[in-house]
């Protein structure tokens, strides 16, 4: 059994900060790829950034600069700091985990986290 779980997410005040945790756990042999997305209200669910086993981090261009990814695999967990929140960064955040069990290669969501960005 294999659970991915997104944490870390609240309501903020603009130009604040909040740091997303995306931490997979069960009987995992592998992590590759692992992504941040993020689906505002009324929207489609966009791509923010995709981490890979090698360190690559490939942002989104209209999320570079204000949110860093970073991966500790040792944890199997994948973070998310975001900083300069603006109203429009209200969303679900999710966190998409590829990756190996006894069955073989499969990719795992979470439920996601909700972030507000309100005064």
């Amino acid at each position: 059994q294999v659970q991915v779980v997104e944490s870390g997410g609240g309501l903020v005040q603009p130009g604040g900060s909040l740091r997303l945790s995306c931490v997979a756990s069960g009987n995992i042999f592998e992590i590759n790829d692992v992504n941040w997305h993020r689906q505002a209200p009324g929207k489609e669910r966009e791509l923010i950034v995709a981490t890979t086993t090698d360190g690559s981090l490939n942002y989104v261009d209209q999320f570079k600069g204000r949110f860093t990814a970073s991966r500790d695999d040792a944890k199997n967990t994948v973070y998310l700091q975001m900083n300069s929140l603006e109203p429009e960064d209200t969303a679900i955040y999710y966190c998409n985990v590829y990756l190996r069990t006894t069955t073989g290669w499969s990719d795992y969501w979470g439920q996601g986290t909700q972030v507000t960005v309100s005064s």
